[in-house]
């Protein structure tokens, strides 16, 4: 089980979480411009990544907030939270 830190209520047990998939999405400015194989790829295709990953998790069972968490997919260590808008604490990128 998985020791979560949501950043507006600290840690809590992953039962109290919701996975919302892989972070930092971003919706094409006008969907209706692209092919159907483009639109396919932007909801179906994602990365699938060995090692650090970011996702989206909601604390649902608390606050209800929305934010990214990284985390390495092999070893499920959490490296960092941040809120949604954010990136996280010495990122460059």
């Amino acid at each position: 089980m998985l020791l979560i830190s949501c950043p507006w209520c600290g840690a809590r047990d992953e039962s109290e979480f919701s996975y919302g998939g892989e972070a930092h999405i971003v919706r094409p400015s006008d969907p209706y411009a692209l092919a159907d194989e483009d639109w396919a790829d932007y909801l179906f295709n994602r990365s699938n990544t060995k090692g650090a990953h970011r996702e989206q998790w909601c604390h649902s069972h608390g606050c209800r907030r929305w934010f990214n968490v990284e985390r390495d997919t092999v070893s499920y260590q959490i490296k960092a939270v941040y809120k949604i808008g954010e990136t996280p604490a010495g990122d460059t990128t």
